[in-house]
């Protein structure tokens, strides 16, 4: 920790001294780490700091170091910011995330200071999920998406997740899939016209969410591709950081369950006036293209990578011939 660390995590805790228990991991390409900092006469005995530190020099793992690629990092650490300070106190038990003790900045960098999940309940991570665990993930994002539904992004994206085309033209330009190549602004055209918007995590693989010893509640981190968007984008994203293409398709129509009662359950809490049948056909008819949106990034991002099966190829052909029966 440099002296900017340290200044501002006292600050923003009234602690009277501090120590570095661990890091936890270093953010990607370079960019800067993640903190649990140990504190003296503090309101907790411990936080998680992330610290954003941009390289001069970013080493990205798969070679993609443009700069195009530095802005969009760089731009999604404010978006984070901005999550965190004007849009993370809307969020609840029901959609659970860390408390943010402050934020500051020192030219290029950022230091976050955030509650430890740890401490309070959410102390475990997954590499695997039984079938109640993911549908607490489900639940989470139901309740996420539930809370944002028709709002603007204000000072997130406008367009959430990271992989979505208007930030990936390197990735579309390697990309050796033609029909999917030709038929990728059509794609996320579709998504982004239904009439039933919110704000996605934008990041909600696996490795985000925290879980209760029992598995049974999930507190989610990682909010620097939220914005606006399709809850399918993140259904669809989160179900492929979990699946085997094999229970990708098995499990389809009960995992859809699963996040559709739970989201008219979160609507109707929320007191939402919309045709709640409406929302669901569009998502429903969109699930399939959230999946191939995402495929086309990862198809020019890494073509060798595991996520891409013959249940993701099968349904890009779906979607495919469903756009061109209607052209």
């Amino acid at each position: 920790m440099n002296d900017f660390v340290k200044q501002t995590i006292l600050e923003k805790t009234g602690a009277s001294s501090l120590f570095l228990i661990e890091t936890l991991q270093s953010l990607w390409s370079g960019y800067g780490s993640i903190l649990r900092v140990g504190l003296e006469n503090g309101p907790v005995k411990t936080v998680v700091v992330k610290h954003v530190c941009p390289p001069s020099e970013a080493a990205h793992p798969r070679g993609w170091n443009s700069s195009f690629s530095h802005n969009r990092k760089v731009k999604s650490y404010k978006v984070e910011t901005s999550w965190y300070q004007l849009w993370s106190f809307r969020c609840s038990s029901k959609n659970r995330i860390p408390n943010c003790l402050g934020i500051a900045r020192q030219g290029s960098e950022v230091c976050m200071v955030l509650e430890d999940l740890d401490a309070v309940g959410y102390s475990e991570r997954k590499s695997a999920v039984t079938r109640e665990e993911l549908n607490s993930c489900l639940q989470w994002l139901a309740h996420f998406h539930a809370e944002f539904l028709h709002e603007k992004p204000v000072n997130l994206w406008a367009k959430g997740t990271y992989w979505h085309l208007e930030t990936r033209p390197d990735e579309l330009a390697l990309l050796t899939d033609i029909p999917l190549k030709s038929k990728a602004k059509e794609i996320a055209q579709v998504l982004h016209s239904s009439p039933y918007q919110t704000i996605v995590h934008g990041d909600a693989k696996l490795a985000n969410f925290c879980f209760s010893e029992d598995g049974a509640q999930v507190a989610a981190v990682d909010f620097q591709y939220t914005g606006g968007g399709c809850g399918m984008q993140d259904v669809a994203y989160f179900v492929g950081s979990c699946l085997s293409d094999a229970f990708c398709e098995k499990w389809e129509e009960d995992l859809l369950e699963v996040y559709f009662r739970s989201l008219e359950a979160a609507v109707f809490h929320r007191g939402k006036q919309l045709d709640f049948s409406a929302l669901e056909t569009s998502w429903r008819y969109l699930y399939p293209f959230a999946w191939a949106d995402f495929h086309r990034f990862l198809k020019g991002w890494s073509p060798g990578h595991w996520k891409i099966n013959t249940y993701s190829e099968r349904t890009v052909s779906k979607v495919l011939k469903l756009l061109e029966s209607s052209s």
